[in-house]
């Protein structure tokens, strides 16, 4: 039987939850809600396959909800952001999420953004190649520093297989757009750069002289040691 993806949704204004919930219901996924950030940290147990997170929540808002789950696990988050602001976009993907959507969203918008969130996250075969003492394996989806494992979001993987492909290439950020976010618009540097910091955070020795995903100044990044 096909798998059906879980969704759970945290927002805090009853009518738009209901209004997504029921979208979403009626484009194939199941869907758990949730009105407040600790009630939604609760409802992670409910084997929930991706996140849609708003970020103006009361109490505990979106922020440190999505801080709090990157810290335990690498469940794939969408926050709902209810203004395309740099600051609240910037500090969301920072904490952790792996794309946004900006309120009031189109069902079906949102709909893509989760199915192409979720395709991160599926198995492609592949051989495991060493860089330096890292090891990227295509066929376990893993990626190891030093004989030790590195937990990595969906997102944050697919990065780095993408980048690994082609050793000392240059990736502009809209080519990596489309290959690892599959976003049919260009421009959202700001996506591919919040990636490349948490990367940096979780692979290099030293982030502020990174070894493994360099930058390129004025055109990209590029996968190193070369």
């Amino acid at each position: 039987m096909k798998h059906v993806p879980r969704v759970l949704l945290i927002e805090d204004d009853e009518s738009v939850r209901s209004g997504l919930e029921l979208a979403l219901r009626r484009q194939g996924h199941d869907v758990v809600s949730a009105s407040t950030g600790e009630q939604g940290l609760r409802r992670l147990d409910d084997d929930v396959d991706l996140m849609v997170l708003d970020l103006m929540l009361p109490g505990m808002d979106g922020f440190e909800v999505c801080r709090r789950v990157r810290a335990h696990g690498s469940i794939p988050i969408i926050m709902l952001t209810a203004r395309n602001e740099d600051i609240d976009v910037v500090s969301g993907l920072e904490a952790g999420a792996d794309d946004y959507v900006v309120k009031p969203v189109l069902p079906r918008v949102l709909d893509a953004r989760i199915r192409a969130v979720l395709r991160r996250a599926e198995w492609h075969p592949g051989a495991a190649e060493t860089f330096g003492d890292l090891t990227v394996d295509r066929s376990a989806l893993s990626v190891v520093k030093a004989g030790r494992q590195v937990a990595l979001t969906p997102t944050e993987l697919r990065l780095v297989l993408e980048l690994s492909r082609s050793p000392a290439r240059v990736f502009s950020r809209e080519q990596l757009l489309r290959a690892v976010w599959g976003h049919d618009y260009l421009g959202d540097s700001r996506i591919v750069d919040a990636c490349v910091q948490r990367l940096r955070a979780k692979l290099e020795d030293n982030p502020a002289t990174p070894v493994y995903v360099q930058t390129v100044r004025g055109f990209g990044y590029r996968f190193g040691p070369v």
